[in-house]
C-alpha cells in the first residue's frame, strides 16, 4: 500500500454536483492517488507518476477506446 500522507485531493473543475466524481491527488513525488469523492475515508487507487501521465495523455488523445 502506498503512503498518501500529505495528499491534496481535488475534483475536476468540470465536475457537477451529481456526486459521481473521483478525486485525484497528484502532488506527491512517487504516486498519484484516485478515490471516490463520496467515500473520502474509503480506499484509494494508486498509480505511479509515469502510469498516471500515460493514462491522462491517452484520455486527452481519445486513444483509450
Amino acid at each position: 500500500m502506498s503512503d498518501l500522507t500529505g495528499a491534496l485531493w481535488r475534483k475536476s473543475s468540470r465536475s457537477g454536483n451529481e456526486g459521481n466524481c473521483v478525486e485525484v491527488a497528484d502532488n506527491l513525488p512517487v504516486v498519484v492517488g484516485v478515490r471516490d469523492s463520496k467515500d473520502v475515508q474509503g480506499p484509494a487507487l494508486t498509480f505511479t507518476v509515469d502510469a498516471w501521465r500515460t493514462f491522462v495523455t491517452g484520455v486527452r488523445a481519445d486513444a483509450l477506446s
